[in-house]
């Protein structure tokens, strides 16, 4: 993958729950693909998106302005939002600039899954 560049590959985890794989970049730059894929899996009536970070090999602040723009687009649709895979960089990041407390972030995609039933999952696994 050259600079600059984000991919994204969009898998089913049941009938209303997508993950969105982010490989490659997440920038200003990049940001336009995140909402077009996000708008495209949202069309579905999902209700539930879970970001998986853990091919992410970049992201910076305008990054993080996207992902601030996803979840207010989502709130906006009914959507919730996860996220797993974040490295301890980018969980700092999270922590920093708060968005772990509006984005539930799941050590393991297996626990993010789990968290779309909200009653399936107690707190201490996050």
């Amino acid at each position: 993958m050259s600079e600059n560049q984000l991919s994204i590959g969009v898998r089913s985890a049941g009938p209303r729950v997508r993950i969105l794989d982010l490989v490659g970049e997440l920038s200003g730059t990049t940001g336009e693909i995140l909402r077009s894929t996000y708008a495209q899996t949202a069309g579905e009536g999902v209700d539930r998106v879970i970001l998986n970070f853990s091919r992410l090999a970049y992201m910076n602040s305008l990054g993080i302005g996207m992902l601030v723009s996803l979840l207010v687009r989502a709130r906006r649709d009914r959507v919730r939002l996860a996220a797993f895979g974040l490295s301890d960089h980018y969980r700092e990041l999270f922590a920093l600039t708060r968005l772990d407390q509006v984005i539930p972030v799941a050590s393991s995609e297996e626990i993010a899954v789990r968290s779309a039933d909200p009653d399936d999952l107690p707190e201490r696994e996050y």
